[in-house]
Formats: structure tokens, C-alpha cells, sequence
């Protein structure tokens, strides 16, 4: 490990205090690039976990891996909890690296997370979970998470202690999550962190209502309990804001992933570095083989300097076994709501 803990957290320290020199920044910024690319190791462990039991409960499942973006890891530095100044250091931060598992139902997403986590053996050490699904957030916000502490058993000594994420979530759970960061990315909102507008953030519970009654899940709170009037005020809210209109005009001005860049990815990436730029609408994606990792988050790093500090671009770098499991992990990416907007279109026929 190149740096201590607690020159993790002095790192974090600086880049969460307005006041620091653009040197201690960049010094700051090169400590937290390190710190956030060691996660890759065990990242790789849990998310073969997860592939594995995921596969095993639903053959269709769907799963992919992040190292979460340096501006979301600022932004979380700094984000206070309960009106409380912030308080979280860098090297606490729970899902610096993060996998997901997208089944077809929530009974498979309970199974997975009950029978495989909860009760399994796995050797690791277990020191976080939440059930969103039975107690959804306010937000309407749904999934299944766990948070792992890394334990090798095979001289990989260096990452121990290292923390990952895991999430379980059902399809239907996903196309509500990737339809909020749609929404964030093109009206400039941050709706998935709590600050978004009352029209779009109270359109999404419902939304997020409807869905749980379709999986026989818990509702969220202040939200209808009668069906009916539930499904009015969505009809109502997607008029208002013109939801159905505004995701197909994106999708169909976004149409940059044709034959042409599917051609230029590696027959054999594992790895994608994606760079979306909303105002020149495209997504520029360049794609790495499993040998490739360090280079990919080095390129990582670079084009995160590149855009610091701008809202009209986003870049991530995830990883997936196929172009197409990619295209359906990261939807908001590719700004694809067509299924989102299928099942919306379900509920508005609902009143006639």
C-alpha cells in the first residue's frame, strides 16, 4: 500500500476544505487516485462472488462493477448527515468499488442476498447491510446492500481491510434508478443525492409506489396508499413535466452507440472507460481487456482532471463481460429509458 490511512484521510481532508492550494489539490487528488485503484483487487474478488451465486438463482442476470467517480467521493466528504457537519474520512468511505447484480424479481434479489450473504460463509468480514426493499428510502430509493471489509487467505495481505459494496436489486428497481440519473444528467439536478426538484423528486416516489405494488413490496411513505389515486397523480406529474416526451427526445438525440463504435471495442474488453458529453450529446467509449485494468484507471484519473469541476460531462469506468450486458447495467449512460418508459406508459393506462 503506497499511502497510510491516515495519509488517506489528511488527503480527503484537503479536498474537502475550499480553502486548499491547487497544489495540495493535485498532491491530494494523486493519493486518492491510489487509494480508489487498490479497491480494483478485491473488487474483482466480490464481483466474481456475486457473477457466480447471481447466475446460479437467474441465468439472466446482469451484473457489473464500478470504482465509484472522484467527484462522487468529494461530494460525499462533504455531504452532512442529519444537519451534522461532515464528518466521514476517506479511508471509512464504504463503496469507493461497488458491484451490482440485476435479477428479474425480488424474490431472487432476497434469495441471493438471504441465502448467499446473510447465511453463506463467505470468509470475509461483513460489517454493514441494508434492506431498502423492505424499508424503502424516502426518495423511493429500492435495492439490497452489503458492505464487505476484504480478508485474503492468500498473501494478498495489502488489501485487507479494504471495503466493498455489493448490491442486489431487481430489474424493475434498476430502470427507477437509472431513470433518476437520466433525469439528474440532462435538468442539471442531483435527485439521486436528495437535492432535486419537489416536482421531479415527488414524481419518482411515486413512481417508485407503483413499481413496489407491482412486487408486492412496501410502498414509500406520503405516497397514495389507494391504487387509484396513486396512479392519477402519475399520470398527472408525467404531464406536468412532459417525462414521456423529454426521455424520448433524449434517447433518440443520443443515438451514438450504433455499429460503428461497437466496432472499434475489444473483442475481448472487460473493462470501459465512459465519457459522456451531454451538450455535444455523445458518448465517446474506449474499451480495455482484462490485462489492461491499470492502464484503463490511469485513463480514468486523466480524463477526471480533464473535466474537473464541469457538470455537462460525466465519466466513469465500469466493468461488464459483454457490450451488451454493459448497455443494460448502465442505461443512464446510453440514455436508453425505452423500458422505463414502457412501464410507465403501463401505469398511465391504468386511468382512463
Amino acid at each position: 500500500m503506497k499511502y497510510t490511512k491516515n495519509e488517506v484521510n489528511k488527503a480527503g481532508a484537503i479536498l474537502k476544505n475550499n480553502s486548499s492550494s491547487e497544489e495540495e489539490i493535485n498532491k491530494a487528488t494523486d493519493v486518492l487516485n491510489n487509494w480508489r485503484a487498490i479497491h480494483s483487487y478485491p473488487l474483482h474478488i466480490f464481483q466474481m462472488t456475486l457473477k457466480n451465486v447471481s447466475k446460479k438463482c437467474d441465468k439472466g442476470s446482469l451484473i457489473a462493477q464500478r470504482l465509484k467517480r472522484a467527484t462522487s467521493i468529494i461530494n460525499k466528504l462533504n455531504r452532512k448527515y442529519g444537519g451534522r457537519n461532515p464528518s466521514m474520512e476517506l479511508s471509512q468511505m464504504q463503496d469507493i468499488a461497488g458491484c451490482r447484480a440485476i435479477v428479474k424479481s425480488v424474490e431472487i434479489a432476497k434469495k441471493i442476498y438471504t441465502d448467499y450473504y446473510l447465511k453463506g460463509n463467505l470468509k470475509h468480514k461483513r460489517v454493514g447491510k441494508k434492506d431498502y426493499i423492505s424499508s424503502p428510502k424516502k426518495d423511493g430509493y429500492r435495492s439490497l446492500h452489503l458492505i464487505y471489509e476484504y480478508k485474503s487467505d492468500k498473501g494478498k495481505d495489502d488489501y485487507n481491510g479494504l471495503r466493498v459494496e455489493v448490491q442486489i436489486r431487481s430489474k424493475l428497481q434498476h430502470l427507477w434508478a437509472t431513470a433518476v440519473e437520466t433525469v439528474d444528467f440532462f435538468t442539471r439536478q442531483a435527485i439521486k443525492f436528495s437535492e432535486g426538484r419537489p416536482d421531479w423528486t415527488d414524481f419518482f416516489k411515486l413512481v417508485s409506489s407503483a413499481f413496489a405494488i407491482i412486487e408486492d413490496c412496501p410502498i414509500i411513505e406520503n405516497t397514495p396508499l389507494d391504487r387509484k389515486e396513486l396512479y392519477s397523480q402519475i399520470k398527472k406529474k408525467e404531464k406536468e413535466l412532459g417525462v414521456i416526451h423529454r426521455m424520448t427526445g433524449w434517447t433518440s438525440a443520443m443515438k451514438f452507440f450504433n455499429e460503428q463504435v461497437k466496432n472499434k471495442i475489444k473483442s475481448n474488453a472487460k473493462f470501459f472507460l465512459l465519457e459522456l458529453d451531454i451538450l455535444g450529446e455523445k458518448l465517446s467509449i474506449k474499451s480495455y481487456a482484462k490485462k489492461q485494468e491499470e492502464d484503463a484507471i490511469k485513463d480514468y484519473s486523466e480524463l477526471e482532471k480533464r473535466h474537473k469541476g464541469r457538470t455537462d460531462y460525466d465519466v466513469v469506468l465500469v466493468g461488464a463481460d459483454t457490450t451488451r450486458d454493459l448497455e443494460k447495467a448502465y442505461p443512464n449512460y446510453f440514455v436508453d429509458t425505452r423500458e422505463f418508459i414502457l412501464e410507465l406508459k403501463k401505469i398511465i393506462e391504468k386511468i382512463k
